[in-house]
């Protein structure tokens, strides 16, 4: 784990608590040693943890974290992005608490501890809360008045701190153990294929399949040579010529190509005139019908 403090262990880490007035004087350096290797501030160096203070933009505390903790993979990679929001996250909580330098810098190290302890030791969720109430009450309020410059954090403070880490690690323990301990596929975003297309069907046979005959010999024995520029002149020449004849063919051929304007009217006028003749008779033929069919009822009716 990038910028993590891996050299230390749950032995050494796990503060040594005894009954006051039984303790010799090298159980209490042993003692004063063990917490003293608790609390090395060597995640973060007083530096880094005052450059951090001094910005107020969350985009900003992230970069520089990321380059703190040499994260070069986040955009790529699920793992170092969760661990660089967990960092950030923290420590923007710790700015927001109003802790001094040597607070924050305790509060990041705890924070690394536990995922040192999730990760290499793989310590279950209640040993992690175990360790965590052992360091807070090294750490946290002093009530035997003992070794008060490592009690830096006094009641409200390690409440706070408790009550962080229970939703933001404790709560989400099992998503963590999954990132660490769980292997994830790789998920294929994009993939290559080199796809041959169809040639234009303008040859007198397809072009060789890959498993018959080479490139090769199909383009020297096989493949038509490209027309010349000449013979392609020549082929422009003979299809005008053709078009012409076919146009003056149709010419010769078109039955009203010695007729005038006039004489298609006058054409016109004798058709119309025979059709109408030829309706009104038709009409005058149907009038006169019905006529003698009502003279006849009159006749009847006048009869009765």
């Amino acid at each position: 784990m990038a910028g993590s403090s891996s050299g230390m262990t749950l032995g050494s880490v796990t503060p040594a608590v005894t009954l006051a007035g039984t303790t010799d004087d090298s159980e209490k350096n042993a003692e004063f040693q063990e917490i003293e290797q608790i609390l090395s501030p060597d995640f973060l160096p007083a530096d880094q943890i005052t450059n951090l203070l001094r910005e107020h933009n969350v985009d900003i505390i992230q970069e520089k974290m990321r380059a703190f903790l040499n994260f070069q993979n986040i955009h790529i990679c699920l793992k170092d992005a969760i661990l660089l929001d967990y960092y950030v996250s923290g420590f923007f909580w710790a700015k927001g608490m109003d802790f001094t330098i040597d607070q924050c810098s305790k509060f990041m190290t705890l924070l690394d501890m536990l995922l040192h302890n999730l990760q290499t030791l793989h310590m279950s969720l209640e040993d992690s809360i175990k360790w965590l109430g052992e360091v807070m009450a090294e750490i946290g309020p002093n009530h035997s008045q003992k070794n008060e410059e490592l009690h830096i954090f006094d009641v409200r403070e390690s409440k706070a701190i408790i009550d962080y880490l229970k939703i933001s690690l404790f709560q989400h323990y099992r998503l963590y153990e999954f990132m660490f301990y769980s292997n994830r596929e790789e998920i294929v975003i994009g993939m290559e294929q080199t796809i041959e297309l169809v040639k234009p069907a303008d040859l007198p046979f397809p072009a060789p399949l890959e498993e018959g005959i080479s490139v090769d010999i199909y383009a020297t024995f096989m493949a038509p040579s490209p027309p010349l520029e000449s013979e392609l002149k020549e082929l422009d020449q003979e299809q005008g010529s053709q078009e012409s004849l076919l146009e003056t063919e149709r010419a010769k051929m078109d039955p009203l190509a010695g007729f005038t304007i006039d004489d298609v009217k006058s054409a016109l006028a004798r058709v119309t005139d025979e059709v109408l003749m030829n309706i009104q008779n038709e009409i005058s033929e149907k009038l006169q019908v019905q006529e003698e069919a009502f003279n006849a009822r009159i006749e009847k009716l006048k009869k009765t």
